[in-house]
């Protein structure tokens, strides 16, 4: 049996025990009148849209109706602590996967080596993706996507995304006759080896080994093959690294950072920027890319370019990004493993970051999403408030942005000065 036939079986078993477990979960009676109501709406439009009768009575067949969803939670759910890159990193990026992904990237070369050629991205990137989404395939969520997208167009947090999603998914069972049961993913509705979305899924999933059909659950040559179609189109650079950790000089200036700050690698050179081991950048002086410090200034550095962006295109954390490229690496090379060394100093609580983004939402007019995460508009509204406080301009909340934020007077603004820590003195 072949590595990809293997794959096929593996998935396709693990398919069976969580559409058991799914189907169980679905099973549903005495929904209230409002949903039903709801319910009979949803399927119109659906209709009015083009997805077929018989898809509607085959897929509403029961009406999924729980009163407290599981997958609503998870779309609310906060942690105490937003994860540090470094803490993201040593989470996902494990000397396991690392392992797992070389032998993969050996094994699948001859199906990598036809998708590279005819994509244009490199293997590595697709088992970094792979192993990052699903675990290599172990791991596609278990929940079925129907369902989930139903109860989560139903919820009032973010309904019109999650309806969209829906009518994606019912196209899809419309159009290629998938058995809706075996839909498995993950809470949000994303799907198979990669965790497409179903709009992701209708725009670039394609029948890589000419059967007829595309299922990006059982087959791993269409789900790769889709996964790097998805990436070509969208501006993969052939050839080009998505980056690298750099060192930056003592008199950097902060407020130069972020993915917005685009400069060609010579300018960046210029501004004494090189790699980690204090060496000159050997990559081209005409490559266009940016520094990121996702930790503010006392952490690591980064220079990504345009592939970093495409990475981000799937999921829009600079963190999950870092994580695909350094696994990548990884699994390209023969570098050992090395876990990130981690300083609890720069943790951050989730109800810190709420505090910021609430403060630069109301006194500075913000519209930032008011979610607890760093994300890459948070960081460089922190960096726009920074420079109001006089502080560095790294768009990393620090102890003592807080204490100016905490101390904030609207007339008089960040003047009022912040006390200096006091240090616990051993007895």
């Amino acid at each position: 049996m072949n590595k990809s036939c293997f794959l096929a079986s593996v998935c396709a078993l693990s398919l069976l025990a969580a559409g058991c477990t799914s189907a169980q979960a679905n099973v549903t009676s005495f929904a209230p009148p409002e949903y039903l109501s709801w319910l009979e709406d949803l399927k119109k439009e659906m209709l009015s849209k083009g997805i077929s009768q018989q898809t509607i009575d085959k897929v509403y067949a029961q009406d999924y109706y729980s009163p407290s969803p599981e997958v609503v939670k998870r779309d609310r759910q906060q942690i105490e602590f937003a994860l540090t890159s470094t803490a993201y990193l040593n989470r996902v990026v494990t000397k396991n996967r690392v392992e797992k992904g070389r032998a993969y990237y050996q094994t699948l070369r001859p199906l990598l080596g036809r998708i590279e050629d005819k994509y244009g991205v490199p293997g590595q990137y697709i088992v970094a993706f792979w192993g990052i989404e699903t675990n290599f395939g172990s791991n596609f969520g278990g929940y079925n996507v129907i369902a989930s997208l139903t109860n989560l167009s139903y919820d009032k947090r973010r309904p019109a995304f999650f309806r969209s999603q829906l009518y994606e998914a019912l196209k899809i069972v419309d159009t290629w006759q998938v058995d809706y049961t075996q839909m498995q993913g993950s809470w949000a509705g994303a799907m198979g080896h990669f965790q497409f979305m179903p709009s992701t899924f209708n725009a670039y999933a394609v029948d890589f080994n000419n059967d007829g059909s595309i299922d990006i659950w059982h087959s791993f040559e269409d789900a790769a093959a889709s996964a790097a179609n998805y990436l070509s189109t969208i501006g993969w650079q052939r050839d080009a690294p998505w980056g690298l950790e750099v060192s930056l000089p003592w008199n950097f200036d902060f407020a130069q950072t972020g993915r917005r700050n685009v400069k060609t690698l010579k300018e960046w050179r210029r501004l004494g920027v090189r790699t980690k081991d204090n060496r000159e950048l050997k990559l081209s002086g005409s490559l266009r890319g940016a520094v990121i410090t996702p930790e503010g200034k006392k952490g690591r550095a980064y220079l990504v370019l345009n592939n970093f962006n495409k990475i981000m295109h799937w999921n829009r954390s600079e963190n999950y990004a870092l994580a695909v490229g350094t696994l990548a690496d990884y699994i390209a090379s023969d570098k050992a493993w090395r876990p990130q060394e981690e300083d609890p100093a720069l943790r951050l609580k989730t109800d810190d970051i709420l505090r910021i983004q609430s403060f630069i939402n109301k006194v500075f007019g913000g519209s930032l999403d008011e979610d607890g995460q760093l994300g890459s508009g948070t960081r460089e509204a922190v960096k726009r408030v920074q420079k109001k406080a006089n502080l560095p301009q790294d768009g990393y909340p620090d102890y003592r942005l807080l204490q100016k934020i905490k101390n904030y007077n609207p007339q008089l603004g960040f003047s009022v000065p912040v006390p200096q820590r006091k240090l616990h003195k051993p007895d």
